[in-house]
């Protein structure tokens, strides 16, 4: 069956990296795109940032362009997310999910549109 499972998740000080992984299986990888989703407390899941199944187009929040970039190797059945200058607005639970449409939209369709999704992986941006 579809599984998603994320790590990399911590404590980090402002300004400081963090990588996060998503491993995928029970679906074809090459034709699946793969979204990260955030949830803060007290606020909605958000749509950070996605990777084709081909590896391109990408897509970016707003919030996140030139600090977070998106990666995947199909062989190994991961997508990445590096997150670099972080900030404490960036804390949140961080999901990563799949509609298994080929390519990532240019808007993100809401949370509800998306089949399967991992446990998520805490991060906590604070000094």
């Amino acid at each position: 069956q579809v599984q998603l499972v994320e790590s990399g998740g911590g404590l980090v000080q402002p300004g400081g990296s963090l990588r996060l992984s998503c491993a995928a299986s029970g679906f074809p990888m090459d034709y699946s795109s793969i979204h990260w989703f955030r949830q803060a407390p007290g606020k909605e899941r958000e749509a950070v940032s996605c990777i084709s199944g081909g590896g391109a187009p990408t897509y970016y929040a707003d919030s996140v362009k030139g600090r977070f970039s998106i990666s995947r190797d199909n062989v190994k059945r991961m997508v990445y997310l590096q997150m670099n200058s972080l900030k404490p607005e960036d804390t949140a639970v961080y999901y990563c999910a799949t509609d298994r449409a080929a390519a990532c939209a240019v808007v993100p369709g809401p949370p509800q549109i998306y089949d399967f999704w991992g446990q998520g992986t805490q991060v906590t941006v604070s000094s």
